[in-house]
């Protein structure tokens, strides 16, 4: 799971997304942290699914994103698994990113969260939600490629 040529660890993936959203564009973002969460995040207890991130006064948040708590830290010190954390942008994305979600009805997912050099990055996505249609569409595009791959490897 880790591509060593970029020094890039895949810590946790949001496949779902892929399915239920049409992918526009996407961002890296760093994520402000506590240190107890990074301890758990390096041992890929991060759950990104029911994830999303909101603009709030310029600021970028992510929320509903579950880290568990460290498990050799007492409980006093430990953090909230579902807080709200900031995500770390440059000003001009921002408002890049404020424009299109408010005018265009976009929404922020995030899609993978991964150590980049020792730096927990997010690759945060611009999407829109898919129609049923959409949806079978892949379903039978990748039965489709399935079933060709099998015929050439039974060859």
């Amino acid at each position: 799971m880790s591509d060593n040529s970029t020094g890039i660890k895949i810590v946790s993936d949001n496949r779902q997304a892929r399915f239920l959203y049409e992918i526009l564009e996407t961002y890296e973002a760093g994520i402000e942290l506590f240190g107890t969460e990074v301890k758990s995040i390096r041992a890929g207890k991060a759950n990104l699914r029911d994830g999303f991130a909101l603009v709030r006064n310029g600021e970028v948040f992510l929320l509903n994103v579950h880290i568990s708590p460290h498990h050799t830290t007492s409980q006093v010190f430990n953090h909230d698994p579902r807080r709200t954390r900031k995500l770390l942008l440059h000003r001009d994305q921002i408002r890049k990113l404020t424009g299109k979600v408010e005018q265009q009805g976009l929404t922020l997912v995030p899609l993978k969260m991964y150590l980049k050099r020792g730096w927990i990055k997010i690759d945060l996505a611009l999407v829109r939600g898919k129609k049923l249609h959409d949806k079978r569409e892949d379903v039978k595009r990748r039965d489709d490629q399935r079933e060709m791959q099998r015929a050439l490897k039974n060859r």
